[in-house]
């Protein structure tokens, strides 16, 4: 009766586990000190195990008996392993007569051991491990005892079961935890955790008078390296700038990604401004240093933008967007530099923004208009074809040219949708004049942002099946500049648009110093001599020296020379003796709009 209710409270101790934070070593460690209040013996121990009998836990109610435990995986055999293997209770009342276990039977009675009694732990149809129960004198169980014991090692899997659960629960909540707070590529803390960092470095320099700094890096070029190496290799150079970083903060400092190539260090407790300052050089000079990427060199540099933390601006976002109004600063100065915010940049941020956003409702709104310059024939004066350019009909400001937000569009990226909906206007454009021009041709300028893009080729491939659009009638023209600073995804762009048949003209040339034969490297069809050589012509030798050639080489070349911006009839008439075969400009016709052209048109002979 003793021994029930014993066995009861017990039960009842194991069942408080439930409600506890026990441990699968610290339930063990009950069973072994516990047992023995409930059944005869002098002695207990238990091993949990796992595949091919590897001791994962183990625990016994004395140092000897522990290492008893451990001798049975040393050995390979004994009652506790028997027990596991068969699932069955083993039974061994004398060690010094039992030849079941050879070896382990010798070395448990030198350790002072008669008998031993194991019992598997038994749960959801399968065994976790046994328990032994030990007497230092031979001797029997009685069936009472013997039930006992199998009712605390299957209560015990039971409970560790319970116990492997939860803590596999808490497990997958703090790896939930850690991920929701970290960048999964370079294992940093992410804008969450950095936000709530700020939050607190801010509130600490309220009673320590340290001072809180923001710097927002963003590297130089990393999309030309990401494209040129691959993003497999980009990925490597955003853990090895990572690295980098870390390693050259101070210990206190948090550094974060909050982007794809930006990050954001916290510098707490300085004494002063020019302490981010210092650190802001540090880490220029340091991301100035080659990376070994895959065995291959990488040169990079980044920008970086200093936030002070000051009285009425200490959120984590205000100090994080002044340091990004500040990065982009230091980008446009050339990068590789630094820069502190103050309150200029600000104003100027604000009326960036200001114009980003109207910029962006202009392309949703549908406040983009197109106007045309006709492209005429200089043998026959004839229409050969018109360029289209943008206009942006502000609702306060009236009609803008590109110069007043084509800039703005391509540092934005806003210049994507928009060189597409010019691309669609002036494939509808062709279906209103492809009857009245003999091989018309329609020239839309394009962007080294829209030129960078992987998908322009295919974007531009769309358009023209949507339209219906012959690809020859369409000339995308690149200014030289564009094709001097290439890193070669010009020339690959290039060539995919080459492909789909389309005409490629060089704009603007003359205006990057480009040597003559560097037009071989581009497979393209017509060059545009800038209007500031055209201006020369007749009374600059030199001018009319470089139009001539120029166009001597493009013609040996194969290729087609429009002269721009021509102003005069003395510079229409030298175009024509230096042997340019189109023309476009003021003297011959400003942009029209499409009703503009019609009338041109019809006003030519031969035309309409």
């Amino acid at each position: 009766m003793v021994q029930e209710q014993r066995l009861s409270e017990l039960l009842v101790e194991f069942a408080h586990t439930l409600a506890t934070d026990y441990s699968t070593q610290g339930i063990l460690d009950h069973l072994t000190t516990r047992i023995l209040e409930v059944v005869p013996v002098t002695g207990a121990g238990v091993m949990l195990m796992g595949r091919d009998t590897d001791m994962h836990f183990a625990s016994a109610s004395d140092d000897v008996l522990l290492q008893i435990e451990s001798l049975q995986i040393e050995l390979g055999e004994g009652p506790c392993l028997e027990a596991y293997r068969t699932g069955q209770r083993v039974l061994v009342p004398d060690l010094n007569v039992d030849e079941r276990f050879r070896r382990f039977s010798p070395r448990a009675v030198e350790k002072g051991l008669a008998a031993v009694f194991s019992f598997p732990m038994r749960a959801d149809g399968g065994r976790i491990g046994a328990a032994d129960l030990y007497l230092d004198e031979p001797g029997t169980l009685s069936e009472a005892d013997a039930t006992a014991g199998q009712i605390l090692a299957d209560v015990a899997a039971a409970y560790i079961l319970n116990a492997r659960g939860r803590d596999a629960s808490q497990e997958t909540e703090r790896e939930l935890r850690y991920r929701a707070l970290h960048d999964p590529l370079t294992d940093l803390p992410n804008r969450t955790l950095l936000h709530d960092r700020i939050t607190h470095a801010v509130d600490r320099s309220r009673r320590s008078h340290g001072v809180p700094a923001v710097l927002f890096i963003d590297l130089d070029r990393f999309k030309e390296v990401n494209d040129s190496l691959g993003h497999r290799a980009g990925d490597q150079l955003l853990v090895a700038v990572a690295r980098r970083l870390h390693d050259t903060l101070r210990p206190g400092d948090t550094l974060a990604r909050v982007g794809g190539d930006e990050f954001v260090v916290l510098c707490d407790e300085l004494n002063d401004a020019g302490q981010a300052v210092t650190m802001a050089q540090r880490v220029t000079g340091e991301l100035a240093q080659p990376f070994l990427i895959g065995g291959e060199e990488v040169a990079i540099t980044a920008s970086v933008g200093i936030a002070i933390a000051r009285v009425g601006h200490e959120t984590p976002d205000t100090l994080i967007q002044d340091a990004d109004i500040a990065m982009y600063r230091a980008k446009q100065r050339g990068g590789g530099s630094h820069e502190t915010i103050d309150e200029t940049i600000r104003v100027q941020a604000a009326h960036r923004l200001r114009g980003e956003d109207a910029l962006r409702r202009a392309v949703e709104s549908g406040e983009m208009r197109l106007v045309y310059q006709p492209i005429f024939s200089v043998p026959d004066g004839g229409i050969r074809g018109v360029e289209a350019l943008v206009r942006w009909e502000h609702p306060d400001r009236g009609l803008l040219a590109p110069g007043e937000f084509v800039p703005l569009a391509e540092e934005t990226g806003l210049i994507v949708p928009i060189g597409l909906w010019v691309l669609n206007a002036a494939c509808v454009a062709l279906k209103r004049w492809g009857s009245k021009i003999p091989r018309p041709i329609i020239a839309v300028n394009v962007s080294a942002v829209q030129l960078t893009r992987s998908d322009f080729p295919a974007a531009v491939r769309s358009v023209l099946r949507q339209h219906d659009t012959d690809p020859a009638e369409i000339c995308l023209e690149v200014t030289e500049t564009v094709l001097m600073d290439d890193d070669g995804r010009v020339v690959r762009a290039l060539e995919e648009l080459k492909e789909i048949g389309v005409t490629l003209a060089i704009d603007d040339f003359g205006t990057g110093y480009c040597c003559l034969t560097y037009l071989r490297r581009f497979p393209v069809d017509q060059v545009k001599i800038d209007r500031s050589f055209v201006e020369g012509l007749g009374s600059d030798s030199q001018d009319t020296a470089i139009v001539s050639a120029v166009t001597n080489l493009a013609h040996d070349l194969g290729l087609t020379v429009v002269a721009e911006g021509v102003e005069t009839e003395q510079q229409l008439r030298m175009v024509g003796e230096v042997g340019c075969d189109l023309v476009q400009g003021y003297h011959l016709s400003f942009p029209l709009e499409a009703a503009g052209i019609d009338a041109l048109m019809a006003s030519m002979p031969g035309e309409g």
